[in-house]
């Protein structure tokens, strides 16, 4: 879904692009929710993660999915990912946003970007296990149920 990486002159922050439809990615018609065809949360933790290996990252450490990506049947949609420079700890955010391609748009942009996600992107080495998910399983006192 991301077909190129631009690093931003002056800078340590990354934006990859991409272009989506229906037509080029038919398995989109096999993700509705009530009738409304959606981009499933999976690719936009696909997105994040082609993002995290660009700039070295080994892990998302959070992304939260703040608007669903509704691609109309007929519509091409442009995506941009864009990560942050690292903070102290070696953390980056980053960004998920769409834009409807329409032939009558103005050539100056159109419709506005719609901001999907928004995370932090973190070393894998530095992201520590859940407490519970190591040791005993089933947990001390777990009953079986049907």
């Amino acid at each position: 879904m991301l077909g190129a990486a631009v690093r931003i002159a002056g800078g340590d922050e990354v934006v990859l692009t991409g272009r989506l439809s229906r037509s080029t990615h038919p398995w989109l018609d096999d993700h509705g929710v009530f009738g409304t065809v959606l981009l499933p949360g999976t690719a936009f933790i696909e997105m994040t993660l082609r993002a995290a290996d660009e700039v070295g990252c080994g892990a998302i450490e959070e992304l939260t999915l703040e608007r669903p990506l509704v691609p109309a049947e007929d519509a091409q949609v442009s995506v941009q990912v864009s990560v942050g420079a690292p903070d102290d700890a070696g953390r980056r955010t980053v960004t998920v946003h769409s834009h409807v391609q329409d032939a009558d748009a103005d050539p100056a942009g159109g419709a506005d970007w719609v901001r999907h996600a928004v995370g932090v992107l973190a070393d894998a080495g530095s992201l520590a296990p859940e407490a519970g998910l190591e040791g005993q399983w089933p947990p001390a006192g777990a009953e079986r149920v049907d």
